[in-house]
């Protein structure tokens, strides 16, 4: 087996490491990825990401978001979780097999306290019947990788702000995500692991897998990626992590209801949205203006669903005239999470 400890704290770089190497790397035994990262949302391939997260929250903040070549839904991470993901020949593993790629991490998490440690259901790991890992698969070009999380001492208040939205703003067919109670695996580890930091969880976790006593045992073993590689991984890093279009457009067709009262008025918003983009929207309500709210609604026809964009859409048009007395910034906030 084969390492790589990622250097970097951006998840979309680390994504796209994994993807390089998955297609572009031949090994002649596994390959072990570790990797954390700043706050962060990762939404799985099927997913519409707006309809997983709360935008209002993440935008305020700043919270990266991405869509990741896997399935499964969305999940939350910051610089208190450590990601892990094995690469494969799809020939040596079953495909949605989550128990056996799990077991090497399972087994050193027993080794280091966490005793309850075990596998549930298709992909989650759990200790004292409570998630602490969500995992994910996927299988190109006679290469599989299985990724997971593991929730060393994340910050749970943050998780249910940032990936909760109320169920009657967005309707789609997304595949949703299954919300389930988590915890952080650093209570369950022995005495000597209680304050025990992710980048020496990392380096524990490495011992364990390769059964050393010191990571200078397997310094051959540590892959290191080129500079020319790392061009190629920058690449796609800008082509899938960093692109609206993948993050974002590749949501599935979906419709957003978004009703508010205000002191002059109602505004009740009706959209839908395709590839990322308004294809139709509607203002009903009993709000006061002069102009033809016909106009707001051609202006934005066409444009990314994205606050940023609509806010630069509509700062052309004087709103007071279609919705009198109500606020440009209420505006736009209603329109777009």
């Amino acid at each position: 087996m084969y390492y790589v400890a990622m250097k970097d704290h951006e998840i979309g770089r680390n994504l796209a490491t994994e993807q390089y190497l998955m297609n572009n790397v031949d090994f002649d035994e596994p390959l072990v990825l570790f990797y954390y990262e700043e706050p962060c949302i990762i939404v799985g391939r099927n997913q519409n990401t707006l309809e997983e997260i709360n935008a209002d929250y993440v935008r305020d903040h700043h919270i990266q978001v991405t869509r990741r070549l896997s399935g499964g839904g969305a999940v939350y991470q910051d610089l208190g979780n450590l990601c892990f993901s094995f690469v494969v020949d799809s020939d040596s593993q079953e495909f949605g097999d989550f128990k056996t790629f799990t077991k090497p991490i399972i087994d050193a998490l027993h080794d280091m306290g966490a005793t309850t440690a075990t596998v549930s259901g298709r992909n989650d790991l759990l200790v004292d019947g409570k998630k602490f890992s969500g995992n994910a698969m996927y299988s190109r070009n006679g290469k599989t990788f299985s990724h997971g999380t593991l929730m060393l001492n994340v910050d749970l208040d943050v998780v249910p702000q940032a990936l909760t939205v109320p169920t009657d703003k967005i309707a789609s067919k997304g595949i949703k995500s299954v919300r389930s109670r988590v915890t952080n695996l650093r209570p369950y580890l022995a005495p000597e692991y209680q304050e025990i930091t992710v980048p020496e969880f990392q380096d524990a976790l490495l011992k364990e897998l390769f059964h050393v006593d010191s990571l200078d045992q397997i310094a051959d073993k540590e892959y290191h990626v080129t500079p020319e590689q790392q061009k190629a991984i920058d690449k796609i890093y800008e082509e899938y992590y960093a692109n609206w279009d993948w993050v974002y457009g590749k949501s599935p067709e979906f419709s957003v209801k978004r009703r508010k009262h205000f002191d002059m008025g109602t505004i009740d918003a009706r959209l839908s949205v395709h590839d990322g983009r308004i294809q139709n929207i509607k203002f009903y309500g009993d709000f006061f203006g002069s102009g033809d709210v016909h106009d707001v609604e051609e202006a934005l026809t066409g444009v990314r669903y994205d606050h940023d964009v609509i806010a630069e859409k509509l700062a052309t048009l004087d709103l007071n005239q279609y919705f009198t007395g109500i606020s440009r910034t209420d505006i736009i906030d209603l329109i777009a999470q």
